[in-house]
């Protein structure tokens, strides 16, 4: 199995591009082998909007990637192999999409969180198989669920640490910073659960309810920053 080189983001990235597409745009350039391994992981993410990773077959993998069945071990040991690949590529990825659009927000405390959640949502539509696997718990993934973890983890303190500057520029007293983690991880939870359940599980009252993608960024910012505001 050959080594992967590393992974070309875009910059800035895009919220609006399917994960399979900057694979396989970061690799157009490359040699034949690179356009095959990213032809491979781009054929995985697609997949995955269709099921998750346990209905995966190497024979649908190939299929998807134009391959020969014998190519796809030349580059992977098995799914388990090619999975947490995409998946440890796909963290950083949400990962610059989330930070640039923070920065689109300007330095205003939570004046960032709208273009951020905004970002998320646009993520989560485009890549609804990736990010589900992500939200999932990520079992047999060690690394890409770490890496999950630490993008939760500085997400949360970006947005605690923005409640204290509203506060702050307010004239407030600062409020308790671990209170502001708990509330942030919390709302990070109810908002994956929200768009596991209008694009995962396609449920038809919510999706009735949740309109374009505007007034589900509405609404989820308006969570964000009530439930961050003390």
């Amino acid at each position: 199995m050959s080594a992967a080189p590393p992974l070309a983001l875009p910059d800035p990235p895009s919220p609006d591009s399917a994960f399979a597409d900057v694979l396989e745009q970061a690799a157009a350039g490359g040699r034949k082998a690179e356009r095959t391994r990213a032809a491979i992981r781009a054929a995985v993410c697609r997949l995955l909007d269709d099921g998750p990773p346990e209905h995966l077959k190497v024979a649908d993998i190939c299929r998807a990637a134009g391959i020969a069945h014998g190519t796809f071990y030349i580059y992977f040991k098995d799914i388990h192999a090619v999975i947490g690949t995409v998946l440890a590529d796909f963290v950083p990825f949400v990962q610059a999409v989330m930070r640039a659009a923070g920065r689109s927000g300007g330095s205003a405390g939570l004046d960032r969180v709208r273009p951020a959640t905004a970002a998320y949502v646009a993520l989560f539509a485009r890549n609804v198989g990736l990010m589900r696997c992500l939200t999932a718990g990520l079992e047999g993934f060690p690394e890409a669920r770490e890496a999950f973890q630490r993008l939760n983890r500085e997400w949360a303190q970006t947005v605690a640490e923005a409640a204290r500057r509203d506060a702050a520029a307010a004239g407030r007293a600062l409020p308790d910073r671990d209170e502001l983690l708990r509330r942030a991880y919390a709302l990070g939870g109810m908002v994956d659960q929200y768009l596991v359940a209008l694009h995962v599980h396609r449920d038809p009252t919510l999706a009735a309810l949740s309109g374009d993608d505007d007034t589900v960024i509405n609404t989820l910012t308006l969570i964000w920053k009530r439930g961050m505001t003390p």
